[in-house]
């Protein structure tokens, strides 16, 4: 039954791997290693207010720590979206499937009236 559902048709082929399967495996890479990167100054700030204290007010530590937070949101959005853009180009350049097998009815009363139908 399912061979019903998903015939490939015919003479499709699935095109070589590409740039895609590259990005997909480096991501999990970029998002760790990204995130680390954009939490260093919140954790500077606050190494620094560990050994210095009073070099920076409250206010100026909770900007930072805002900033940094919204950089690492930022920054998994990016990596999210990438990771579909590139799961949908891995997709398209499958096999291509049937996907309405199914008879026009309308095609002779298209065929027949003058100005539709195919050419």
């Amino acid at each position: 039954m399912s061979n019903f559902w998903f015939r490939r048709l015919p003479g499709s082929r699935r095109e070589p791997a590409g740039a895609e399967r590259v990005v997909l495996r480096r991501l999990p890479k970029i998002l760790v290693i990204g995130s680390l990167l954009l939490a260093l100054p919140a954790l500077f700030v606050r190494l620094v207010d560990t050994l210095a204290p009073g070099v920076w007010s409250a206010g100026s530590l909770m900007t930072t720590d805002i900033y940094v937070v919204s950089l690492i949101i930022l920054h998994w959005t990016v990596v999210l979206t990438v990771a579909i853009a590139a799961f949908i180009v891995l997709v398209m350049k499958g096999p291509a499937f049937v996907a309405d097998a199914y008879p026009l009815d309308e095609l002779d009363t298209l065929e027949s009236t003058p100005g539709k139908g195919p050419r």
